[in-house]
């Protein structure tokens, strides 16, 4: 295995980016619900609207999450972690754990009283992993959204 660069996402990752997250709504069964483009990937990027880490290997991005700044009422800061994969080909090899401590290394610096994100109940590997990283997973609370337009 090549050495692993973890490093923040710049406006040139974006299509790495959306391509990786394109992988997991393919592997979440949902690749019909993306309507996001790279294009507003970019837009947004440059907005501020965004951030992300990205896994790199032998120059190619591997990996990401994608996060932003939050606010709980109960807590205080939070850093959300929207999205958070690595491609198939290259899991299974520390990358996971390896941007999973960064994303957590930044909300700690940002002096963020929680992180938080969703895992679907079906996602048996990525439970386990939160889980093994003793992460709270919380079965009492249900989603809810609105889409809009």
């Amino acid at each position: 295995m090549s050495d692993i660069l973890i490093r923040p996402a710049t406006l040139a990752d974006m299509p790495a980016m959306h391509a990786l997250m394109f992988e997991l709504a393919v592997y979440e069964k949902s690749p019909e619900a993306v309507e996001a483009t790279v294009e507003e990937y970019a837009e947004d990027f440059k907005k501020g609207l965004f951030e992300g880490l990205v896994a790199e290997m032998d120059g190619q991005v591997v990996g990401m999450t994608l996060y932003f700044m939050a606010y709980s009422s109960w807590k205080g800061k939070m850093l959300y972690l929207d999205d958070f994969v690595i491609t198939e080909s290259h899991r299974r090899h520390g990358i996971g754990q390896m941007l999973y401590d960064a994303f957590l290394e930044i909300a700690r610096q940002r002096g963020c009283r929680l992180a938080k994100w969703q895992v679907l109940d079906w996602n048996t590997p990525a439970v386990a992993f939160y889980k093994k990283n003793e992460a709270i997973i919380e079965t009492e609370w249900w989603n809810a959204k609105v889409l809009l337009g």
